[in-house]
């Protein structure tokens, strides 16, 4: 086969391709997405915001896409690079359209295997006559992005209304999720949607029953400022958080966070509840996580964890009606099996 264009690891290794969609150059961070379906959610998820996506699925894009209906958000502040196998003609005109670049004929088997093996490290998409040389040069020149989260949290508060409310809920968007204020919506509770660095003056003016603190992209230690908001909010509401909430409630409670070597990417991630030992299917988007060393002499309690490595996948206080989970209840597509926390969420209010 003829190849078009490349991925240079930062490592120096080499995978081809040919381009697609924007077919521009692109320099981020490479990761590997299990999930089958749902694809039109990767590229708009601001959870991957500022990543080249690699999509482990054979064949990416062989049903029809209607973007943006079927998409979780707004705008796209999603991937930057979607990397697969096989595509199809109606994800290229997609790609094209939201300006995203794509990269296809590419042993995505083999790239999985390597990011398992070294971890994730940044990447340049570049044309094929580009040496390998200057494409790193190129790499290692591009300053590295920090605080995703100010990028693609919303800028100003606004309500959610619903016909029948119950309670008011304060959503603090470290990315506006249309599913978590739809899950809020369907119980009866109306949303305030906060940007993510408002004070707790500014929330406690709505006079909310409880506060909600969203997921979101990038490393929680980014954010340092926020453990204050979160333990004062702790302290008055019920509070519920997911994903980078979870990660931002634990440093605020004195637990610490690390980069994992490749994250949890994708669907049927298998969680097991310590309180019911049951076990549930999760949908998951994380590259960093809660390590459980840093647990003891805090106020914070383990109530889930990950089947495959043992990582922390749930908290809840001692003192306070607050608890977390590092996976994605709010998700739309299968696996649902988690969705009852909102229930248990709406209850505690």
């Amino acid at each position: 086969m003829n190849f078009n264009r490349k991925l240079v690891l930062a490592d120096g290794t080499v995978f081809l391709g040919n381009g697609f969609g924007a077919n521009e150059d692109v320099v981020r961070e490479v990761v590997f997405q299990t999930a089958k379906a749902g694809y039109h959610d990767v590229l708009s998820d601001p959870d991957n915001y500022n990543q080249i996506v690699v999509m482990t699925h054979s064949a990416t894009g062989s049903d029809e896409i209607s973007y943006p209906e079927h998409s979780d958000y707004d705008e796209t502040q999603g991937a930057s690079a979607l990397i697969v196998s096989e595509y199809c003609e109606t994800l290229d005109k997609l790609l094209k359209e939201k300006n995203i670049s794509g990269l296809c004929d590419v042993d995505t088997y083999a790239l999985t295997e390597k990011i398992r093996e070294d971890g994730v490290m940044y990447g340049i998409i570049v044309d094929i006559s580009v040496s390998d040389e200057n494409a790193l040069i190129k790499l290692t020149s591009t300053p590295y992005v920090t605080n995703h989260v100010k990028q693609v949290s919303p800028k100003k508060i606004y309500t959610v209304s619903v016909d029948n409310k119950k309670f008011r809920v304060a959503l603090i968007a470290f990315t506006a999720k249309k599913s978590i204020i739809n899950e809020l919506t369907a119980r009866d509770c109306e949303v305030i949607v906060f940007p993510y660095n408002s004070s707790v003056s500014e929330i406690e003016a709505y006079s909310p029953d409880g506060v909600v603190l969203s997921s979101g992209p990038g490393d929680p230690q980014d954010l340092p400022e926020l453990s204050s908001v979160i333990r004062e909010l702790q302290t008055k509401y019920p509070l519920f958080g997911v994903c980078l909430g979870h990660q931002l409630f634990a440093i605020a409670n004195g637990a610490t966070t690390s980069k994992m070597k490749f994250g949890h990417r994708g669907e049927d991630i298998q969680v097991k509840d310590i309180d019911t030992g049951k076990t549930i299917s999760t949908l998951q988007n994380h590259g960093y996580h809660v390590e459980a060393e840093s647990l003891p002499g805090t106020d914070l309690v383990v109530t889930q964890y990950a089947i495959e490595d043992s990582s922390i996948e749930g908290l809840r206080h001692k003192k306070y009606p607050a608890f977390t989970v590092q996976y994605h209840p709010e998700a739309h597509q299968e696996p649902r099996d988690a969705n009852y926390l909102f229930d248990n969420f709406v209850e505690s209010l």
